[in-house]
């Protein structure tokens, strides 16, 4: 499957203009980056979202949500490795030469444990709690925002979000 250059084009730049309004940063080698965004768009194609291009996507989009561009492990693996797996986005250490690029280890379960979308969030005196799966931002309100504020992730990859007991002002 061949994908058109300005589409190709288009989508690098929206994908370096909302990493970098994010803080984040995507690979320098603009040649292996444009390789992963053809990828994604050749997986938005096939599958309808942009599936990460280095891993094995299933077809079926909510077992794959931890796997759309961003994924879930994006931010652990600019932690621990310097980049996430497929090496889209780097750290500012590898950006600047500082640490090197490196393989980095597959996170992702053989079966990625899911929340139903039904499932309750304990509610804090009526008010119900929301998580992004991909940056971790928390919200309060009946329902997720649309779109991350954050990552710009959207609203399928957020998840209900239950404070342990210990945080709750009152719970022994």
């Amino acid at each position: 499957m061949t994908i058109e250059s300005e589409r190709l084009r288009k989508t690098y730049e929206q994908l370096k203009t909302d990493a970098e309004a994010g803080g984040y940063h995507l690979n320098s080698d603009e040649d292996w980056t444009l390789g992963l965004v053809e990828g994604l768009l050749v997986n938005e194609d096939r599958y309808g979202y942009q599936a990460c291009p280095c891993r094995l996507a299933s077809g079926d989009k909510q077992a794959d949500l931890d796997i759309i561009c961003p994924c879930d492990y994006r931010d652990a693996d600019l932690h621990d490795w310097g980049a996430c797996y497929c090496a889209l986005y780097v750290s500012d250490e590898v950006l600047a030469g500082e640490k090197p690029l490196q393989s980095v280890p597959e996170r992702r379960p053989e079966t990625p444990p899911r929340l139903s979308r039904e499932a309750e969030a304990k509610p804090v005196e009526g008010i119900r709690l929301w998580r992004c799966r991909v940056c971790g931002y928390l919200c309060a309100r009946e329902h997720p925002p649309g779109v991350c504020p954050i990552c710009r992730a959207k609203q399928e990859r957020f998840e209900p979000f239950v404070l342990p007991p210990s945080a709750i002002p009152g719970d022994p």
